[in-house]
């Protein structure tokens, strides 16, 4: 039997959700109007069940993200919702808080969030015995990690294969509740690992200036797929609910193109969904938000995750500075420029300065201002004007492959139509005339009858005609677009398999993370003292060889002593180094 592997796409609406199963998503990831871990990206019901009848069609899965942390009193509100969005048709239920297991709930799958922090072979074996049927994994985890926890239990793994990547261990950073009094555990993180930082020692010396240093890359591990497929991971995840739908569009497209690749060369393996992608625009995921890439600890060593320029998204590198002229400016590389197109320009000690283009004329684009602009500034272009375009323009075709069975003997005729097990048919008293021309008559029938009709592409494969006879192609026609409606009725109002769930007393002791505030803010495996080419244990700056030697003059005076500071404006938090464990951990300053 094959086993199934699923491209999971974020939806911050039910038009981008849409937009990503077109594209070819096997499921989509969003929020309902609370609880949704992401406050600025809540949906009503009526369009999360609009979603849910699209994807059906596929055979795709909604998952309904109620994974905020619960306030003793919403319980009862929480529970209302994911029964209304059963009833909406969502396949599954993305939970954080182990509370909500302690009584009855929908009989629809549960999926336990990578909110409560998976990561090792025990915390995956205590959630599986509550019952979810898949666990989303920690992204800072590397294959053998992975491995560790496939060989310790026998439900499904999902992991986030592109997007950003939080900087500590995913339910347990409180920085942002610390700092503004926004909970990211209430889906309201006002994401302080993007702030400008200044590391300063004990003596109050500055070692870095005015820097995002706690701002990573993004995630992209499409070449790893293989590797994850062998360490037992089945669901493929992109990150971005706040991402708009180009996006989505561009990522899911380009992901399904690999996943389709590895498929093609692995009949072990098939799509978790149904249907094929016809034309459309051609991806690429430098082309839209990126703030640089990673694959972060995933290959069992450190590579660079630090975004280093810039927490935004600088976009697609296009050279440098040649010249300017006025509000002309002469850039290097080959990559044509659109009227419209937007620029990131960095500049000395990583301060970045955006533009858009007026006026492209080869090499040469026109600003509104382009004072501060020097020559030797690195280029990134963050709005491809173009290419927006396209994606707009120019979507894929998901195509659904019907099978036709024609059989007419005796006056009567029935004609079926079946896909993806589903089967539906159309009776019919047959007085038409009798075929003058029975070759031309049946290669008339097969003709129409084979015809694209909405997402449907019919190809006749039987047909018994006894006696052959002439039908008008209108006639023909209307049979295949009443059998295309009845099939699309009956795909998008396929039942779910009920999963039925025993109560959990005692579940939410099982909680790692707190509505309060503990007194490490974050931990992770992204270490700033390494990403600066600091560590004690690791004196190469990252990208260098073994053999090369540290210039500390690159960042200033390695600190002799213990501890260090990340100062904003008032904030001051501190670092410590659990070097055992290779993690950093981030404190207030008390």
């Amino acid at each position: 039997m094959q086993l199934n592997l699923e491209l999971l796409a974020p939806a911050r609406n039910a038009d981008i959700g849409i937009a990503a199963i077109d594209c070819g998503a096997d499921a989509v990831y969003i929020a309902g109007p609370a609880f949704g871990a992401r406050a600025a990206a809540g949906n009503p019901v009526d369009d999360i069940a609009r979603l849910c009848r699209h994807a059906h069609l596929y055979g795709a899965k909604v998952h309904a993200t109620v994974n905020t942390l619960l306030e003793d009193t919403e319980f009862v509100q929480a529970r209302q919702l994911m029964q209304d969005l059963c009833e909406a048709g969502v396949d599954v239920f993305i939970i954080q808080d182990l509370r909500l297991l302690e009584g009855p709930l929908t009989p629809v799958e549960l999926h336990a969030s990578t909110q409560t922090a998976i990561r090792t072979p025990e915390r995956a074996r205590e959630l599986e015995a509550l019952g979810f049927s898949r666990l989303v994994l920690e992204r800072q985890l590397t294959l053998e990690q992975i491995r560790a926890i496939r060989d310790a239990v026998s439900c499904e793994l999902e992991c986030f294969i592109h997007g950003a990547i939080c900087v500590g261990y995913s339910g347990q950073c409180y920085l942002s509740q610390q700092l503004t009094g926004r909970s990211a555990n209430r889906g309201v993180c006002a994401q302080a690992c993007r702030s400008r930082y200044d590391l300063v020692d004990a003596d109050g010396r500055v070692i870095v200036r005015d820097q995002p240093l706690l701002s990573p890359r993004d995630l992209r591990l499409d070449a790893q797929l293989p590797d994850l497929v062998a360490a037992g991971v089945t669901s493929f995840k992109i990150e971005g609910r706040l991402k708009n739908a180009s996006y989505v569009k561009n990522v899911v497209r380009h992901y399904r193109g690999v996943i389709d690749d590895f498929l093609a060369e692995h009949p072990a393996y098939a799509a978790a969904s149904a249907g094929r992608l016809e034309g459309g625009f051609t991806p690429d995921p430098d082309r839209t938000f990126t703030r640089g890439w990673t694959a972060a600890l995933l290959r069992g060593e450190r590579e660079k995750m630090r975004s280093e320029d810039a927490a935004k998204a600088l976009g697609e590198y296009i050279g440098e500075i040649v010249s300017v002229r006025g509000r002309s400016v002469e850039i290097s590389g080959g990559k044509p420029l659109a009227n419209g197109d937007g620029l990131s320009f960095v500049g000395k000690g990583d301060a970045v300065t955006g533009a858009r283009v007026e006026l492209a004329e080869g090499r040469r684009v026109t600003l509104r201002d382009a004072s501060g602009l020097t020559p030797g500034m690195r280029v990134y272009r963050n709005l491809d004007i173009r290419f927006e375009r396209e994606l707009e323009k120019n979507m894929p075709r998901r195509v659904l492959d019907v099978a036709l069975d024609w059989h007419s003997q005796g006056g009567q005729t029935v004609v079926s139509a079946s896909s993806q097990g589903i089967s539906v048919e159309r009776r019919f008293s047959d007085d038409a005339p009798l075929a003058e021309k029975p070759d031309v008559a049946l290669e008339g029938l097969r003709r129409q009858m084979g015809k694209h009709t909405g997402p449907f592409a019919f190809a006749l494969r039987n047909v018994t005609a006894e006696p052959v006879r002439f039908y008008p192609a209108a006639f023909l026609n209307q049979i295949r677009r009443d059998l295309a409606a009845e099939l699309q009725a009956q795909l998008e109002a396929r039942p779910r398999t009920a999963t039925a769930h025993t109560p959990r007393p005692g579940a939410g002791a099982l909680n790692r993370s707190t509505l309060g505030i503990p007194a490490e803010l974050l931990r992770s495996r992204y270490c700033i003292r390494w990403e600066l080419g600091l560590c004690p244990r690791c004196r190469v700056k990252p990208g260098m060889t073994k053999e090369a030697k540290f210039d500390k003059r690159d960042v200033g005076a390695l600190p002799q002593t213990p501890p260090l500071y990340l100062v904003n404006q008032k904030n001051r938090l501190r670092l410590h180094f659990d070097c055992a464990a290779c993690e950093m951990v981030i404190t207030p300053d008390c």
